[in-house]
């Protein structure tokens, strides 16, 4: 039996797209070698431009710096895509329910994947931990670092 992970679909199928929010995104060198090696196409989808492999699959989209700019943009192309034939890579939870709403995939970059039934609860971790952040007065921060322990442990 053919291991989905490993083994690229030998059947004509609609065209995969992965769509990175990466202006924070830690994985991207991993990103290409899986999308080159299932022949999806990737937007990399950031307010500034960066270097991004040589490739007809990989195309750069830079948008405006302004709030939300690139969210909007993921969400909107998410949307506009057919149904399973997009995914998404975010660690912003709030993008990943509008993403999933559209119908899409949606991974942190740890490889974990936002679903319908977890989204509710991430999006009311993220509003109690704002809370909390809130009352310290600037004490602490978001999420710890992506380290190559974090790394190493998705494989």
């Amino acid at each position: 039996m053919p291991d989905p992970l490993s083994d690229p679909p030998s059947h004509p199928t609609p065209t995969l797209t992965i769509l990175i929010d990466a202006d924070a995104c830690p994985v991207k060198d991993e990103i290409y070698r899986v999308a080159m090696r299932f022949r999806a196409e990737v937007r990399v989808v950031s307010n500034a431009p960066f270097r991004i492999p040589v490739s007809p699959r990989i195309k750069r989209v830079v948008v405006s710096d302004s709030f939300d700019a690139a969210d909007d943009w993921i969400a909107e192309a998410a949307d506009a895509l057919p149904n399973n034939t997009c995914v998404v890579i975010t660690a912003d939870i709030l993008l990943a329910d509008r993403c999933l709403k559209a119908g899409a995939r949606v991974l942190k970059h740890n490889g974990e994947e936002f679903s319908g039934a977890s989204i509710g609860g991430a999006i009311a971790t993220r509003a109690i931990m704002a809370d909390l952040r809130a009352g310290m007065d600037g004490i602490g921060g978001g999420p710890a670092p992506f380290s190559k322990a974090d790394r190493l442990a998705r494989g």
